[in-house]
């Protein structure tokens, strides 16, 4: 069962299937552990990160992307040791967390880069915030990920079975399996870190999926666009992306040859290298 949620204007509801996001008019912002790092005086780009794992995940892509911004990194609820609020969650509960964070800092306009959830999330927010995102970047993410059953089963696994229980096949979609052989020690690592999560946040963050649906909001998303798909991506294939990179004007989408769903952790250069170039592009407003 998805644990049950109070809303600021009523008590606790069970909700087991919960209404997209367009049927939400007041998002109830989640409070997210971050952190803001890096130049004094550097443009703002937020990092997203993908479901079951923790600000860890961008660390392929730390190195170089610390030299040229200020990172504002957050942990989804539940993530990275961070607290996990009684869900369901929405997108938009995520995102009004995020723009938060934003404010909190002072923070008027950053670029965003995201992974999986991450990304949806940064849909929402370029989407409905468009003054406050100014470059989106998109990696292995998807507008619409039914169905919704399929999430909120795997919601109810975690809770009643633990995290563990779902390890093999989230690492089995993460990585392929030569990559797996290949590097053990990463995927052993990224088991490790799901396998910490808590199971409510999680479960909540499942929650927000299942509700998902920003396919009509894509022509809502000015801030200049760059959708990276992995070729062999079992999560959100490279069809996701193309449709992502259809309905955002002038979006780009690049297809990472090789690599599943954790492309930036596979391919590490490739995304950073194309991440980089996009980022630092003159309309983005982001070149330092």
């Amino acid at each position: 069962m998805i644990p049950a949620r109070r809303r600021a204007d009523g008590p606790e509801v069970a909700v087991h299937e919960p209404a997209p996001d367009r049927a939400v008019p007041e998002p109830v912002p989640l409070p997210l552990t971050a952190s803001l790092e890096g130049p004094a005086g550097a443009p703002v780009l937020v990092l997203g990160d993908s479901l079951g794992t923790s600000r860890a995940v961008w660390d392929p892509q730390l190195p170089a992307l610390a030299e040229q911004y200020r990172l504002l990194r957050f942990e989804l609820p539940g993530h990275g040791g961070s607290a996990a609020p009684p869900g369901p969650y929405s997108i938009a509960d995520l995102g009004s967390g995020v723009l938060a964070l934003l404010d909190q800092h002072g923070i008027e306009r950053a670029g965003y880069c995201g992974i999986s959830l991450g990304g949806m999330i940064g849909m929402w927010l370029a989407a409905e915030h468009p003054a406050r995102i100014a470059a989106l970047g998109l990696v292995c993410t998807s507008a619409y990920l039914p169905p919704a059953s399929a999430w909120l089963a795997r919601a109810d696994q975690v809770m009643r079975a633990g995290m563990a229980s779902i390890s093999a096949p989230s690492i089995g979609r993460w990585f392929t399996r030569e990559f797996a052989e290949r590097e053990p020690a990463v995927t052993a690592a990224f088991a490790a870190d799901l396998e910490r999560s808590d199971p409510t946040g999680y479960a909540g963050c499942c929650a927000a999926i299942a509700g998902m649906d920003l396919r009509l909001r894509l022509g809502s998303i000015t801030a200049p666009t760059l959708v990276i798909s992995g070729e062999l991506d079992p999560a959100t294939p490279p069809d996701h992306g193309a449709q992502i990179a259809s309905g955002i004007s002038g979006a780009r989408l690049i297809v990472i040859g090789g690599a599943a769903h954790l492309a930036n952790v596979a391919s590490p250069d490739e995304v950073t290298a194309a991440l980089l170039e996009h980022l630092g592009g003159e309309p983005t407003g982001l070149a330092s």
